[in-house]
């Protein structure tokens, strides 16, 4: 497909990093986003390079999880000196604390070759001296990192920005897809109409909106998360931590990310005072210190949700040029890495890096 030009719609990690690795392809691509880059799912969520429960998901899930999972610390290395600006990828590991399914757990970890350890509670309060007491149990994953995700968006978009054959449309929404009998063409926006060879529909959870005048109707809604963020001194929380459903991240200065809640609230944005009462409270259970911290940051994100978490990747097979990748719920970050290059693989012909059919639009539209 060299010398042809593809459109992506959507500009969060995944538009973007799809668009980066066919761009490094010497493909045309153009990005169109309705706002900003990165501002939506993208920046509000946490940042884990892990499924917050790996081994409760699906093989499809494990398998783009397992591809993507050492992807960020070399790609921090081949970002910064083309963007001049550090993601930031910080490599903590995560205590899972008193799971009610850790052997379960264990027994995953054992199945799939990875390191997830049953370390002595007394062992984690040495570690992690903020944490509360009274835990009984800990397993440890000790080579999981977090990315900054608002400053990793901020640097793919900059080295997009410096490659020539990218062209980059922010506050462009797209408001339909051009067809010609059932091909898709391109698409209209409200700064004119764009054409491409194909069509990439990365839109997060209002991709379903672009397919459904098609009569394609894709299974993505959005399901609402809300977070808080304090400022701490930079040695106050060595590493993540989870217990009873909600998180802990710390950042490099000091920020603490602590998360988040599950709504299907629709579009709607919105923080609110009960969330933010909800993960207080779950961080001072967790980090009793934190009581007297200051809340800086308050906000909410809408996640993609889909059917099992397994995203939608490929060609839709009812209009040809129609590109999916969409649909990572919970897990945009981590499969980000796995779900582009998959996508870039069948676009240009190449022998896929794992099974691409789980993730096959065909069959899973209604």
């Amino acid at each position: 497909m060299s010398g042809k030009r593809v459109l992506v719609v959507g500009g969060g990690v995944i538009g973007l990093l799809s668009a980066y690795l066919l761009g490094r392809a010497g493909i045309a691509v153009s990005i169109l986003d309705a706002q900003g880059v990165g501002l939506e799912a993208s920046w509000a969520g946490g940042g884990i390079v892990s499924p917050l429960y790996p081994w409760r998901y699906s093989q499809p899930v494990t398998a783009l999880a397992h591809w993507s999972q050492d992807f960020y610390t070399r790609f921090a290395d081949e970002l910064i000196p083309l963007s001049g600006i550090d993601p930031e990828v910080y490599v903590t590991g995560l205590y899972w604390l008193d799971l009610e399914d850790a052997d379960q757990a264990l027994s995953w970890a054992g199945r799939q070759r990875r390191v997830l350890l049953d370390v002595p509670i007394d062992a984690v309060e040495a570690a992690v001296p903020a944490l509360s007491v009274g835990f009984s149990r800990a397993l440890h994953m000790p080579g999981v990192a977090n990315v900054r995700n608002p400053r990793l968006v901020r640097s793919l978009r900059e080295a997009l920005l410096r490659m020539p054959n990218v062209t980059l449309h922010e506050h462009t929404p797209v408001t339909e897809l051009l067809l010609e009998s059932r091909q898709v063409i391109g698409v209209r926006s409200t700064c004119g109409d764009h054409y491409g060879e194909r069509v990439v529909v990365a839109a997060g959870a209002w991709s379903g909106k672009l397919l459904s005048p098609l009569g394609v109707q894709l299974p993505v809604e959005p399901v609402k998360g809300q977070m808080i963020l304090f400022k701490c001194a930079q040695d106050f929380l060595p590493s993540m931590v989870l217990a009873g459903g909600r998180y802990a991240i710390p950042r490099r200065d000091g920020h603490i990310l602590v998360g988040s809640t599950l709504e299907h609230a629709g579009f709607d944005k919105t923080p609110t005072d009960q969330a933010l009462a909800s993960l207080r409270a779950s961080a001072e259970t967790l980090l009793p210190a934190l009581r007297d911290a200051e809340v800086v940051g308050h906000w909410a994100g809408l996640r993609p949700g889909s059917p099992e978490g397994i995203p939608f990747i490929g060609e839709v097979p009812e209009h040809p040029g129609l590109w999916l990748n969409c649909g990572h719920y919970r897990n945009g970050l981590v499969l980000a890495p796995a779900s582009c290059r998959l996508l870039a693989d069948l676009m240009l012909g190449r022998e896929p890096i794992i099974d691409p059919a789980p993730y096959s639009p065909s069959g899973r539209l209604q």
